[in-house]
């Protein structure tokens, strides 16, 4: 193995990751491929009931990926043609498609310069007749301003949604993350905080209709085998994702405060540096630890790689600037959203990252910055 590869620091490392708990999980991989029995079995039944209970939700309702998720929620919510759904406008793509999906307008709104989430006093300034609901992300792992953003729908009569897919864990005024709207939607993208072996996602409600609407349409519109009350999806999450989830729910809290210390590591190698960086919050999981550079954000990415050390641009377009929106956004200026495009910058973080590992990427970039 040579010199650069013994130091090439991955966004992800997942046998880091793993590693701990790589026992349980291969046991409990062959426990299901031994059963026979892969779809919508008991792993599924138990991680949807486990899941809740962790996220303090009455109902949990796994499906096959977090758009799919997204989607399902919107329908539950009664959200179709005619209507109007707020969200960020720096987010995933996902976001804005899903509301696409369902018959419905996204409306972008800007987003607050610190926290990189929407912007509350943007949000009330946005909304139109058409308006029904608020789809709101916690982007990075940090919650939004919720409060606020309750107040804004509770004045004007707007839904509220949680697009969920970079907080679990994460809580907000001693709850977590999911439970302040209507709905609440996860994604299990291995990368994710909890991140599964492929594709997956949750809708999380403590309204038993919305919860019998998701389940209903996550299984082709039914609620009994073969009897079909609408047209819904295949959209279910399968048995082996489940039981491995299962196994790492048990160590969401050590994941999420792994990444923790590992924000805290940068924030201290950081701290006499020009780059802005997220702030200690005891709410913020860190899905990513993501940077705001002066200048240069990347030619910097570019001298990274060349020193093995990995970064990732989240995201270098704005909603209101990508293509496929064109005819929607028109001519939106949303200018913190596109400052942000153009100067942010992820770091490598997850769980079994070394202080060192921390140390070696920011002394290799701060090398490079200047």
């Amino acid at each position: 193995m040579n010199q650069k590869s013994m130091n090439t620091i991955p966004m992800v490392d997942m046998q880091a990751w793993h590693r701990p708990i790589q026992a349980q999980l291969e046991k409990k991989a062959l426990e299901v491929l031994r059963s026979g029995r892969f779809i919508m079995g008991k792993e599924v039944e138990l991680f949807e009931q486990e899941v809740a209970r962790y996220l303090g939700a009455r109902y949990a309702v796994s499906c096959a990926n977090g758009t799919d998720a997204l989607v399902l929620a919107l329908h539950a919510a009664g959200i179709g043609p005619g209507d109007s759904v707020l969200t960020a406008g720096f987010t995933f793509f996902s976001t804005a498609e899903a509301i696409i999906q369902v018959g419905a307008t996204p409306v972008l709104v800007d987003i607050d310069s610190e926290t990189f989430n929407i912007d509350p006093l943007e949000l009330e300034r946005s909304i139109t007749s058409r308006c029904r609901a608020v789809l709101v992300v916690h982007l990075f792992g940090l919650p939004a301003a919720l409060s606020e953003i309750q107040a804004v729908c509770d004045r004007h009569g707007l839904i509220l949604l949680e697009d969920c897919a970079q907080s679990f864990g994460a809580s907000y005024q001693s709850r977590k993350t999911g439970n302040f709207g209507l709905l609440g939607t996860f994604s299990f993208f291995p990368s994710k905080n909890l991140g599964g072996f492929g594709d997956g996602g949750l809708v999380i409600t403590s309204d038993l209709k919305a919860a019998e609407a998701v389940r209903m349409l996550r299984n082709h519109g039914s609620a009994c085998q073969y009897f079909h009350e609408c047209s819904g999806y295949n959209s279910r999450l399968d048995e082996i994702q489940a039981a491995l989830l299962r196994v790492k729910l048990e160590h969401i809290e050590s994941f999420n405060a792994q990444r923790q210390q590992v924000a805290q590591w940068y924030r201290d190698f950081l701290k006499d540096t020009e780059v802005l960086f997220p702030e200690g919050r005891e709410e913020h999981i860190y899905h990513q630890f993501t940077v705001v550079l002066p200048s240069g954000r990347d030619l910097i990415k570019k001298r990274l790689a060349s020193k093995g050390i990995a970064s990732a641009i989240y995201y270098p377009l704005p909603l209101n600037k990508q293509r496929a929106l064109a005819g929607l956004a028109g001519e939106l200026e949303l200018p913190v959203c596109e400052q942000l495009s153009e100067h942010c910058l992820s770091l490598p973080i997850y769980p079994g990252m070394t202080r060192l590992q921390v140390e070696t990427v920011t002394s290799t970039f701060i090398n490079v910055m200047n």
